[in-house]
């Protein structure tokens, strides 16, 4: 992928569910002082299953989607993109 593609990957899936993602925030304590979508600019996917897993993160921020929808957030640490299953850091809907 080239950066403007990955940035339209991270803007689009961002977008579709911020009201989704800025409630897990708050959920979560992690919603801090002037946080915008442009902050988040790492993104890692893969298949699993029939699903997608995606991990939007910012450098203190990661957000776990299965699909296009939003289930968790953490924060970021760079453990999770070396990880053999990233998804494991986080809170699964119904697990």
């Amino acid at each position: 992928m080239t950066a403007p593609t990955v940035e339209a990957a991270i803007h689009e899936l961002m977008d579709l569910a911020w009201n989704v993602v800025y409630d897990l925030l708050v959920e979560r304590g992690l919603l801090g002082d002037g946080l915008f979508v442009e902050e988040f600019t790492g993104i890692h996917s893969w298949l699993d299953g029939p699903n997608r897993y995606t991990v939007v993160h910012s450098r203190k921020i990661a957000v776990l989607f299965i699909d296009t929808r939003p289930v968790d957030a953490i924060v970021f640490h760079h453990d999770l993109l070396g990880a053999d299953d990233p998804k494991c850091f986080f809170a699964l809907p119904g697990v």
